[in-house]
């Protein structure tokens, strides 16, 4: 359905990002991936798809690597048909002793990096007549949580930044969508998953039992191969009119 379209994902190289990459070069889209730690082996992974993979390891927090990532994926397939706004980081603490250079940390990666992508593929997208834009806004986007200051609100700027990349372009062939995702299981939430289970002594198991059971009814984790089928609907013609929402994928976390 992809084939000879481009897509960029951010924060690529694990976790959501990854799997979203595999389902869009699945339907024969190339791929560009972005991020740290091992790199050969997501390359590999989306190469055995049968589609072209470059990388890119622009720090997300920095504009000017973000501009010279963008023409680098110009310069390798011409544009940016699919840009997927992914990369984020996470830090937990209340907000009188979150440290000011943690939030700045958190604005710049998960929201401003959005923005920065996003106002540099619109014009070739503009020009193609055709685009697609996916934004990672976490079900943090939509409701909160205690010490997540910095996320969630960088997670509901990025909600708002969707709403309006989609009515600018709402009477264009570019739709911008944001997928809101509950509990997955990647590194970042491992990470929530051990403190816990150091916290309270009890198992990895049972932690992951103690961390689903507040929030999320279905006691079960998002997997990134049901985000990346997310993203594929988003790109895929049935897509087409689907602009500006922010679509929970969260076991039942906000019907509550």
């Amino acid at each position: 359905m992809l084939k000879g379209k481009t897509a960029l994902v951010t924060g690529s190289t694990s976790g959501i990002g990854l799997g979203i990459a595999k389902a869009l070069a699945a339907q024969g889209a190339n791929i560009v991936l972005n991020g740290f730690g091992d790199v050969d082996g997501p390359k590999a992974e989306v190469a055995a798809l049968g589609v072209q993979v470059a990388y890119h390891g622009a720090d997300m927090s920095k504009p000017a690597e973000i501009t010279e990532m963008m023409a680098f994926a110009a310069a390798q397939f011409g544009r940016v048909d699919i840009l997927v706004n992914n990369a984020g980081i996470q830090h937990v603490a209340r907000i009188e002793k979150f440290a000011p250079e943690r939030w700045d940390a958190i604005i710049a990666i998960n929201l401003s990096s959005a923005f920065h992508a996003t106002r540099l593929a619109l014009p070739a997208m503009q020009a193609a007549g055709w685009g697609r834009i996916i934004n990672l806004a976490s079900i943090h986007g939509l409701v909160a949580s205690a010490e997540k200051s910095a996320y969630v609100a960088a997670k509901h700027g990025v909600v708002g930044l969707t709403k309006v990349t989609a009515l600018e372009n709402a009477t264009t062939g570019i739709t911008c969508n944001a997928i809101c995702p509950g509990w997955v299981l990647t590194p970042l939430v491992q990470k929530q998953v051990d403190a816990k289970a150091a916290a309270l002594g009890i198992s990895n198991d049972e932690a992951i039992g103690v961390l689903l059971g507040e929030k999320e009814p279905s006691k079960q984790f998002t997997t990134p191969e049901e985000l990346g089928a997310l993203a594929v609907f988003f790109c895929s013609p049935a897509g087409n009119n689907v602009r500006g929402v922010a679509w929970n994928m969260d076991g039942g976390w906000t019907a509550q």
